[in-house]
């Protein structure tokens, strides 16, 4: 890490983002942060995520003032409006449904900030995601699980059973929450040095050979 950071703390409760960053074998203080998630008027998801990612490094700064950061936020969009997690089962299955046989974007920002120097370098990865005509019978047996209610857009890519995505094109990584490849370009910018192949990793964790890997880690993308 840089000479000014003494630890590494992910701004998050998601057990999803601990497991990735802890695949990159990265040591790792996790913390959880709360904000208000609420959208503003006519901003988009792009700025939206944006905006949450930095929020939560800035709370998490206040606890860790002299550490590296790390805060993202995931969220849906679909013809440009903002799918949060569903509150209940109704709008689990209102998101479920609406999402069904089409495509829509999961948008991922991350912001790595070292309150100590002030540097920040923020990253935001879209994904366009196709999802399969699933049926009302697989939809109630999902919402059934529990599983949907802490995930944007009500789903998750990699829910075993229920395989809501015919994804094929795009970073898989985004759709779970964490972008590796733009969160290995982010950590470069604070001489922060990788081992692992992100690429090869996402083959052997997700079954998954992406497309626009090499392209992002090359800065192209």
């Amino acid at each position: 890490m840089s000479e000014t950071s003494t630890q590494f703390v992910l701004a998050s409760g998601s057990p999803r983002r601990r497991e990735m960053i802890g695949a990159l074998g990265l040591p790792v203080r996790v913390t959880r942060v709360e904000i208000d998630e609420t959208p503003r008027a006519d901003e988009d998801a792009r700025a939206y995520t944006l905006r949450l990612s930095r929020e939560k490094a800035a709370a998490a700064a206040r606890e860790f003032p002299d550490a590296l950061i790390l805060a993202a936020d995931t969220t849906v969009a679909d013809d440009g409006a903002i799918l949060g997690k569903p509150r209940d089962k109704a709008e689990a299955w209102a998101m479920l449904r609406r999402l069904r046989g089409r495509t829509h974007q999961v948008y991922t920002a991350l912001t790595l900030w070292e309150p100590r120097s002030g540097r920040r370098v923020s990253e935001v990865a879209r994904t366009d995601v196709p999802m399969r005509d699933y049926t009302d019978a697989e939809i109630a047996a999902y919402i059934a699980s529990g599983d949907p209610f802490d995930k944007a857009g009500g789903y998750a890519i990699q829910h075993a059973e229920f395989r809501p995505v015919t994804l094929r094109s795009g970073c898989y990584a985004n759709v779970m929450g964490l972008p590796l490849c733009h969160l290995v370009r982010a950590l470069r910018a604070f001489g922060v040095a990788v081992s692992v192949d992100v690429p090869a990793l996402c083959r052997e964790r997700f079954g998954y050979t992406c497309d626009v890997a090499e392209r992002i880690l090359a800065g192209d993308a």
